[in-house]
């Protein structure tokens, strides 16, 4: 199916990420919400169809412009308005339904039934997604970011650079790394490099490794700091939805958590799903508090209350107090590159994370997921490599593919391997691309086949 049209039922803050993200590539995108100040802004900024108008409305799904879309995406912040939203979609024709659904007990009982019974083809939840993408990263203690493709078959890292590697300075070609890792991108002073035979890694560069997961974690601990070990403690401020999922799945992996919320009723939530972790109810920025909780000696602080700049001060506060990493959740994607110039660790969007799982599904024509990196600047995508495809049997150095992307992982009948310019993709081999976002179209098309 070749998607064109599609419809996103909302305009708050994730509504209008996807609805930027999918303007961008070219596709007809309508938006629907009630509030006209919000469709205003929309309007006045992307290149889109704005509808004043209720999305769980039988008459808006009657719309002209809505009837017979070929996706929608049901995004306001009411779980029901979003199920019937996608409910009157299929009966009006509409192809693929996508619902955010944020009810964590829709999601942990109800999840299959709501697939089925409801006309949703996709549920997306953006607290649980953010909670397990801050679990890998911490399961992997000196990344910046990690993502895993294919089943778990090829794994992405990101490091900051430090001055006292020995992989600094020294030109690719001459560079040695073990044969199955890949040093995908590097981001330097905000600008996405392919890395070519005489490039070379500088301090600070955020760096893009890519191969088999056990390849790249024995990697990983040969060659980063030595203080870099396994999260034994980590605290965490805010018991929202994704402090309530994260708590749980680090409680579940051994890792001894404290977590603070000011609100009694979110913290005895949490406690219930403690066994060996704590759950405090208290203010995140009273310092007197955190001291005494021993924020000096976490491995992790973890931000993610509901206020991006309460998270910013949150983080900055912990690192003052000896706290040895800080990530944090935001939800304005222009706050990022503020709060990585002031020192925090890792920065978090829920907004991105989640619109790259709608990205994945409206391109269509293989592609299995995208992870936008950097801010959505570049992005890391999986795609089935179909049949027809103009990369299909053919040697990767007679393709010319453009150079703003890199094959840097293929995976075929289970294995996992690193391409060089003799490589050739078979069709149904699954491929992880690097390419700048703004190229993605054009790089995509080397891929797809014959629909």
């Amino acid at each position: 199916m070749i998607i064109v049209r599609i419809v996103i039922i909302g305009a708050g803050k994730l509504g209008y990420s996807i609805a930027e993200l999918l303007s961008n590539e070219q596709f007809d995108v309508v938006v629907v919400d009630h509030d006209e100040e919000r469709l205003e802004v929309v309007k006045n900024n992307l290149d889109v169809l704005t509808i004043a108008a209720n999305g769980a409305s039988p008459i808006t799904m009657n719309d002209p412009d809505i009837r017979g879309a070929d996706m929608l995406v049901a995004a306001t912040a009411i779980d029901e308005v979003n199920m019937v939203a996608c409910i009157l979609a299929k009966k009006h024709g509409v192809k693929y339904t996508a619902a955010r659904i944020r009810d964590m007990q829709f999601l942990s009982e109800a999840r299959d039934y709501l697939k089925e019974n409801f006309d949703i083809d996709r549920l997306l939840n953006p607290e649980l997604i953010t909670a397990k993408e801050i679990n890998r990263i911490l399961m992997t203690p000196a990344a910046l970011n990690v993502e895993d493709f294919a089943n778990g078959k090829v794994r992405m890292l990101e490091t900051k650079m430090s001055g006292q590697s020995s992989l600094i300075h020294i030109p690719f070609k001459d560079l040695e790394i073990p044969k199955d890792i890949l040093v995908a991108m590097i981001f330097r002073s905000h600008q996405m490099l392919i890395p070519h035979g005489e490039d070379r890694l500088l301090p600070e560069d955020n760096a893009y490794f890519v191969g088999n997961p056990k390849a790249i974690e024995k990697f990983s601990k040969a060659f980063m700091q030595k203080k870099a070990k396994r999260m034994e403690r980590v605290m965490i401020i805010g018991a929202g939805r994704t402090g309530r999922f994260l708590a749980p799945m680090l409680d579940q992996q051994d890792v001894y958590v404290k977590i603070l919320d000011k609100d009694k009723e979110r913290s005895l939530l949490v406690a219930e799903k403690l066994s060996r972790s704590m759950a405090i109810c208290g203010d995140g920025t009273d310092i007197e508090l955190l001291e005494q909780e021993g924020i000096a000696e976490a491995d992790a602080v973890i931000c993610v209350t509901d206020d991006d700049r309460l998270n910013l001060m949150l983080a900055l506060i912990a690192k003052h107090l000896g706290a040895k990493k800080t990530i944090v959740r935001v939800s304005r994607t222009e706050y990022s590159d503020l709060m990585e110039k002031v020192g925090v660790d890792v920065v978090l969007s829920t907004r991105l994370l989640s619109a790259s799982e709608v990205l994945a599904l409206a391109r269509q024509g293989g592609v299995i997921s995208v992870s936008l990196l950097e801010g959505a600047k570049a992005e890391a995508v999986e795609v089935l490599v179909r049949a027809g495809a103009p990369v299909v049997n053919r040697r990767l150095m007679d393709i010319s593919l453009p150079r703003e992307c890199l094959v840097c992982a293929y995976v075929r009948e289970g294995q996992t391997y690193i391409p060089n310019g003799n490589s050739v993709l078979q069709e149904g081999d699954r491929a992880i691309i690097v390419t700048e976002t703004a190229h993605s179209k054009k790089v995509m098309a080397y891929f797809k086949g014959r629909d």
